[in-house]
């Protein structure tokens, strides 16, 4: 049985390259990933511009009353040359004009006719935003890898785009077996049977951390109908994540179906989930996890989210340090994953358990309210630094 951290190994030694690119329209890529670098083709502003209304001048003519020679709107190019004691009208956003190096803003002036009264002088280049202000020409604005956020749209639109280059969304197909488990909308019909959960979990986490996702059909405990389904489920996904049918069980055919491909991983040394499996066919993957909700679903966040992050260079910013609220003794000898609270308070971080129920890997609710995990390897005792690992 493998530690957490070597499983993890394991799995991003066998990791491949995603390639899967299309190009869509900027209007319809908030939240996609970028699949290639964006570059500045040219400075940006290519001319000094005004960032205020006022008046372009010569910074050494202050001291003198100027001559108003004309002005500058928005979106005009500028036809004047300024000499010594001239100014210029100039808007925001307007082009500076020849010969012009500051700005006076309309409210530091007084104007007579055409002549202009410096009342308040400015510094050097005031109000005037300078060439590559905002990027220069060959600079990266946005690295492959991005996520598309409204001020990355922003930025595309201002540079021209109109189509983009993302990742195509990998395939996340979810399969949830067991005899015992009803689908949505179906009666319960003995308390022996349960309403599956994890399937709509698994689909959102999944799709939270840019995949599309889709729900399989439940797969009842059988052997022939177990090794049939997996074929097909995996043809119609980039990674199929199964959930129950891994643990010691007589009808646990999920386990041994999976058998038919490389097994890059077979039980890890954590609580919950140690049954999981991963295996790798070809440029697919499968992710066997347990069928108790909490347990799929830190399963997944530990493991599927890692391939997820690999194929779509997202960086892992979701682990870091907090200070434990509370002693916590561990229930057994494995490495522990315990949801909790995250809070923030007199600059630091810090982790509790109020509201966490103790039991079994079943506790749905003890993941709600944007609850972390808190990884226990030993004991914890309150004040403790803890490692800390948000959800999706």
């Amino acid at each position: 049985m493998q530690s957490y951290e070597d499983g993890l190994k394991s799995l991003k030694n066998v990791i491949n390259s995603y390639e899967k690119i299309e190009k869509i329209a900027l209007t319809e890529c908030l939240d996609r990933i970028l699949a290639t670098d964006i570059i500045a083709l040219e400075n940006y502003p290519e001319i000094p511009t005004a960032s205020m209304d006022g008046y372009a001048i010569k910074f050494d003519d202050q001291d003198e009353n100027l001559k108003i020679i004309g002005e500058v709107p928005a979106g005009i190019f500028p036809s004047f040359n300024l000499k010594d004691k001239e100014c210029v009208k100039t808007f925001t956003g307007s082009l500076m004009s020849e010969g012009s190096d500051t700005l006076v803003p309309i409210e530091k002036v007084e104007v007579k006719g055409n002549i202009l009264i410096i009342k308040e002088k400015v510094s050097k280049g005031f109000a005037v935003r300078k060439i590559g202000e905002s990027y220069k020409k060959g600079e990266i604005l946005l690295k492959k890898g991005t996520k598309i956020n409204y001020s990355e749209i922003a930025l595309l639109a201002e540079l021209g785009y109109f189509h983009i280059s993302v990742f195509i969304k990998p395939i996340v197909g979810v399969l949830s077996s067991g005899s015992e488990i009803k689908d949505l909308g179906e009666s319960l019909e003995n308390p022996a049977q349960i309403r599956s959960s994890n399937h709509v979990a698994i689909v959102n986490m999944a799709k939270k951390l840019g995949a599309e996702a889709r729900i399989f059909p439940l797969l009842k405990d059988d052997k022939e109908k177990t090794n049939s389904t997996l074929k097909q489920a995996l043809n119609a996904c980039d990674i199929l994540v199964t959930t129950g049918g891994v643990s010691m069980g007589d009808f646990d055919f999920l386990k041994q179906a999976i058998k038919e491909y490389e097994i890059i991983l077979d039980k890890v040394n954590v609580k919950p989930g140690k049954h999981i499996k991963i295996a790798k066919c070809e440029d697919k993957f499968i992710f066997a996890l347990p069928g108790f909700p909490y347990s799929a679903m830190v399963m997944f966040n530990l493991y599927v989210r890692e391939l997820l992050n690999a194929w779509l260079l997202q960086e892992k910013d979701y682990v870091f340090k907090a200070f434990a609220n509370t002693d916590y003794k561990k229930k057994s000898s494995h490495l522990e994953f315990i949801a909790c609270n995250v809070e923030f308070r007199d600059g630091k971080i810090y982790a509790n358990l109020k509201g966490k129920k103790q039991g079994s890997s079943a506790i749905i609710n003890n993941l709600n309210h944007k609850a972390a995990l808190m990884i226990a390897n030993d004991d914890i005792r309150e004040n403790d630094l803890v490692d800390i690992i948000l959800m999706p």
